[in-house]
């Protein structure tokens, strides 16, 4: 079920008026993302905040069983975080930073199945503690074909 937004009733208000507005949109473009969470978590919601803010279409869907929805999906088990999302194609799992999902729908590599952020890290969007407190660093996985790589790296959403 698609929601109103301010957006959407600006734009209808415009378009009675008969003017053109193009919405502006972060680096997500308006992707599409699925995100399969368990629903007493309350970290994902921030994520999920962060995605839209960066302009993707979020879409939302509590799970009670995580783990074998991960085992069905193929997410490593070493790599695995509170939710699981699906953009274009690929799996985002746990905290991943919309720039680091921007620069992968960007490359499209065949190779990869995903991207993921093992855990929960400090400072990772969703994860953000008072102003000032320190962010850690982590990586950013690509995943797929058995392999693991560093996709990008990270201080809370700041790419190093």
């Amino acid at each position: 079920m698609k929601t109103f937004t301010r957006r959407s009733a600006l734009c209808l208000g415009a378009a009675a008026l008969g003017l053109v507005i193009v919405p502006a949109r972060g680096n997500g473009g308006g992707s599409e993302v699925t995100v399969w969470k368990d629903p007493y978590c309350g970290c994902c919601g921030g994520w999920i905040a962060h995605m839209e803010a960066s302009g993707f279409q979020v879409q939302s869907v509590d799970l009670e069983d995580m783990e074998a929805f991960k085992d069905q999906r193929g997410v490593p088990a070493d790599l695995r975080s509170c939710h699981t999302a699906e953009v274009e194609s690929y799996l985002i799992e746990g905290h991943v930073p919309a720039a680091a999902i921007t620069a992968l729908l960007a490359a499209r590599p065949s190779a990869v199945q995903g991207l993921a952020v093992a855990g929960m890290p400090s400072g990772s969007p969703g994860m953000e503690g008072p102003d000032g407190s320190p962010a850690d660093q982590y990586d950013v996985i690509a995943f797929g074909e058995g392999e693991q790589s560093v996709f990008m790296r990270f201080a809370g959403k700041q790419q190093l």
